[in-house]
């Protein structure tokens, strides 16, 4: 009855048209009022505490960095280092906007805003080029689908303050995976293009690549500061988060130069925007949280699998093709704030590594992002490519198939994930 009743009243608040964070409400109200103990005040100190986290403010941070990357010319510039370094290839350019999506994720972790500056660079370049634009669409769409996975990743840090998990862990477990991620989107561009009349971009001389390089450097440093300063312990996740926001602020206002201080007003209010609905989301998800443990939901969940808990490959694979149907109907951070509470304990009741399968799971939200009818990344992309959405789905399938073939391996190869996560986090 407990777990009708969650469904219900979350599902059905959400077909109404009700924000997730009011339907998160509801849920927990509903909830309460199932168990007789509804208190209007345990749901206010509920929603307070949602949203006082220290680990929560680097997603404001992250977000500011990645507006600052985007309007200062960071972004700009590592498609041009991708462009230099693969652009001469036979379907150069997808590789280019592959190669570009994995550092301009290191820099934001934002998969919406990493999709709309690669988009708005890459798919008039790859048309022109003589590319079909559904496919370059598709592809620009499922390379920012990478942002969630690499760090940093506003996901995991989600997912780490709503299941008590280690952040720094969740960010170096990402790093194998996400490059995996990139590796199934060049095999799938491979074969899309192969029968492709395209012709590459001319080879650029090796003067013109090391300038490329060289004038890329400072944008391309970013990522490394951050992943080696969260290895060596020099500083917090949040604190790489203030540290990219003052690291790309100096880079693009004195030495690129192309962001000027009379537009910073902007880029701040952006930022506070989404970051407000991330931590009204934060906040509300606790109350139906705490209501999800008093009403010790997820027992019953593990009571429903214990037929699986046995068998680890096989919970965690029917695990993942819930969330990839769950992620076809709602957005990432939604899905991560309802699931966390319910799965995380099931999870750990099997004996699976909770960082493991945080990994698999923010891969799965971020994959999501590209499947219909929602797809929020896909929404983005055909806004800023100027093509239809029933077009973009068209080029779209084939990298979104290859994710999710990377995304089974690493549930049937557990060990894809762990021992690199292991040895990057000195464990």
């Amino acid at each position: 009855m407990t777990i009708t009743i969650f469904i219900t009243s979350l599902l059905g608040s959400m077909a109404l048209g009700m924000p997730i964070a009011f339907a998160l409400l509801l849920c927990g109200m509903a909830l309460m009022f199932h168990l007789d103990m509804f208190d209007a005040q345990i749901i206010a100190q509920n929603v307070l505490n949602g949203a006082d986290s220290f680990a929560l403010m680097a997603v404001p941070f992250f977000l500011l960095a990645g507006e600052i990357m985007n309007s200062g010319g960071l972004s700009k510039r590592i498609v041009n280092v991708a462009l230099a370094l693969v652009g001469h290839i036979k379907g150069g350019l997808g590789y280019v906007a592959i190669l570009a999506g994995c550092v301009i994720a290191a820099l934001s972790g934002s998969a919406v805003a990493d999709a709309a500056a690669l988009s708005a660079l890459m798919v008039p370049m790859m048309v022109a080029a003589g590319h079909n634009r559904n496919s370059s669409a598709g592809l620009v769409a499922a390379a920012g689908c990478i942002a969630p996975v690499i760090p940093p990743s506003g996901g995991f840090i989600v997912f780490g303050v709503a299941g008590g998990l280690s952040i720094t862990k969740l960010f170096l477990a990402g790093i194998v995976p996400g490059l995996l991620l990139a590796g199934g989107l060049v095999v799938a561009w491979w074969w899309v293009v192969r029968k492709e009349d395209a012709a590459p971009a001319p080879r650029l001389p090796l003067k013109d690549r090391v300038r490329a390089v060289l004038d890329g450097f400072w944008a391309l440093l970013l990522p490394v500061i951050i992943v080696v300063g969260l290895r060596m312990g020099v500083f917090t996740p949040t604190e790489a988060a203030v540290v990219a926001v003052v690291y790309s602020l100096v880079i693009a206002v004195f030495v690129y130069r192309e962001l000027k201080i009379h537009q910073l007003y902007e880029l701040f209010l952006t930022s506070a925007k989404t970051s407000a609905v991330v931590m009204f989301l934060m906040a509300a998800a606790l109350v139906s949280a705490w209501l999800i443990t008093i009403a010790d939901l997820p027992s019953l969940v593990i009571e429903v699998l214990e037929p699986f808990l046995d068998n680890k490959i096989l919970l965690m694979f029917m695990i993942m093709v819930l969330v990839v149907v769950i992620g076809t109907a709602m957005d990432m951070i939604p899905t991560i704030l309802i699931l966390t509470p319910v799965l995380l304990p099931v999870v750990k009741a099997a004996g699976i590594d909770p960082i493991y399968f945080g990994v698999l799971f923010i891969m799965n939200c971020a994959i999501g992002l590209i499947t219909p009818p929602v797809g929020t990344v896909l929404n983005v992309v055909a806004g800023t490519s100027k093509i239809t959405m029933d077009d973009i789905m068209k080029g779209v399938w084939p990298f979104l198939l290859a994710q999710l073939i990377v995304l089974f391996l690493l549930v049937i190869f557990p060990d894809l994930v762990i021992v690199p996560a292991r040895w990057f986090s000195g464990g």
